[in-house]
C-alpha cells in the first residue's frame, strides 16, 4: 500500500508541470521572434508583405507584452507605415489587400488600450466591409461570389480570406447581425458540404459530409481535391474555420450547419494532421483549431467513437513537442504556403497557444 501510495502523482504537480512546460515554450518563442526574428526596421520577414510582421505582432500581444514592450512598439510602427487614406493597411501594391488589412487590423485592436487607434481601427472596419463581394461590385446573393472577400485585388472569394474578415470585423467591434457578418455568413455557408435552406450549390449533394472546402466560388475549389463524382473534398482547417465563422455571425450550436460541422470534426479529430491534407497547412490548421473550440465553448471535444478530448491540453502538448530548439517553429515537411518561414509558423503557434489557454481555469 504504501508503495502504491508512493506512484500516485497529485493533479496539482502535473497541472504545474504542464503550466511550466507551457511558459517555458511561450517564452523561447517570445526571443526567438524578439531577438532572432525581428529585423531592425520592426518587421518580420517582410519579403512576405506585412502579413507576417501582423501575426508575430499580434503574438506578442496576446502574451502580455504591452504596446510600449520595444519588440510591439517597433512592430506597431512598421505596420503603422502602411496604412493608407482609403482605411486600408496594406503594402502599396500588394494583391492582398483583405489578408494584410484583417491581421493590422486584428493587431492594433489588441493594442488599442487607451484608444490611441480608434480612428485607425474605425477607418479600416470600413475598409474591410467595401471589399466585400456585394451588390457594390455587381453580385447578386444569388451569385457563388456574394458576401466573402479574396485576398483584395477583385479576386475571387475564399474561406481562408472571408474568415479573417469575420474575425477582424468582430474583433473591432462588429456585431454578429451587421449586414456584412450576415452577408459572409452567406458565402460560408455555401463552401460547406451541405444540402440546406442555405446552401443550393451543386457540390453540396456530391460529398454531403458536413465540412467545409476552400471555395463555391469561380467554379469551385478544394484544396484538398475532388471526390470521383466532381465534388469537392472537405479538410480540416476550412471546417474549423467555418464551425468559427459560423459562431462569429451567431449560428446556435443546434443549427444544422454547425452540428454537421461538428459531427465532421467528431470523425476527423486529430492532433498531429491537418485531416484530408497530411501536413499542409499544418501550423495555419493548429491556430484555426484554437479559436474554433474556443468559440465553440465547450472544454471537452466528443469525437465520433464518444471520447471526450481536453482539447486544450492535447493540442497544447502537441505544439510544445513540435518547437525547436530555438524556440521557433517550422513545418519542414510541407512549407507550402509560406510554412516554410519561422517567423510566420512560430506567430501561429504563439496564437495557437493564447487561444488554447484562455478560459483554460
Amino acid at each position: 500500500m504504501l508503495l502504491l501510495a508512493s506512484l500516485v502523482v497529485s493533479p496539482a504537480i502535473v497541472q504545474a508541470a504542464d503550466n511550466a512546460a507551457y511558459e517555458k515554450a511561450v517564452q523561447s518563442a517570445v526571443n526567438y521572434l524578439t531577438n532572432q526574428g525581428q529585423a531592425p526596421d520592426g518587421t518580420f520577414s517582410s519579403n512576405a508583405g506585412i502579413g507576417v510582421t501582423a501575426i508575430c505582432t499580434l503574438g506578442l500581444l496576446e502574451h502580455g507584452r504591452t504596446p510600449l514592450d520595444p519588440a510591439v512598439k517597433k512592430g506597431l510602427a512598421a505596420l503603422e507605415k502602411h496604412v493608407k487614406e482609403d482605411g486600408g493597411i496594406y503594402l502599396e501594391g500588394t494583391r492582398h489587400r483583405n489578408y494584410e488589412t484583417c491581421l493590422s487590423l486584428l493587431t492594433f485592436t489588441a493594442a488599442n488600450n487607451e484608444g490611441q487607434y480608434d480612428k485607425l481601427i474605425a477607418n479600416a472596419n470600413k475598409f474591410l466591409k467595401g471589399l466585400q463581394w456585394d451588390a457594390e461590385e455587381g453580385k447578386s446573393e444569388d451569385d457563388a461570389f456574394y458576401g466573402g472577400a479574396g485576398y483584395g485585388g477583385h479576386s475571387r472569394p475564399d474561406m481562408s480570406n472571408t474568415t479573417f474578415l469575420m474575425e477582424a470585423l468582430k474583433e473591432s467591434g462588429t456585431s454578429a447581425d451587421d449586414p456584412a457578418m450576415q452577408k459572409a455568413l452567406i458565402f460560408v455557408s455555401r463552401c460547406q458540404n451541405l444540402e440546406s435552406p442555405h446552401n443550393q450549390f451543386e457540390f453540396a449533394p456530391k460529398n454531403p459530409d458536413g465540412g467545409f472546402y476552400y471555395t463555391i466560388a469561380a467554379g469551385g475549389n478544394s484544396q484538398a481535391g475532388p471526390t470521383e463524382n466532381g465534388g469537392l473534398r472537405s479538410y480540416g482547417s476550412m471546417t474549423y474555420a467555418g464551425l468559427k465563422s459560423m459562431i462569429y455571425a451567431g449560428v446556435d450550436k443546434d443549427d444544422q450547419r454547425v452540428k454537421a460541422a461538428v459531427t465532421w470534426l467528431g470523425k476527423n479529430y486529430d492532433t498531429e494532421q491537418n485531416p484530408g491534407m497530411g501536413d499542409t497547412g499544418l501550423y495555419y490548421y493548429y491556430h484555426t483549431v484554437a479559436k474554433a473550440l474556443e468559440a465553440y465553448g465547450e472544454d471537452d471535444f466528443v469525437t465520433a467513437d464518444g471520447k471526450k478530448h481536453d482539447w486544450r491540453k492535447e493540442f497544447t502538448d502537441e505544439l510544445i513537442s513540435r518547437q525547436q530548439e530555438n524556440g521557433s517553429w517550422v513545418n519542414e515537411k510541407a512549407p507550402r504556403w509560406m510554412e516554410g518561414d519561422p517567423n510566420l509558423v512560430t506567430g501561429y503557434c504563439l496564437l495557437a497557444l493564447a487561444h488554447l489557454q484562455k478560459d483554460a481555469d
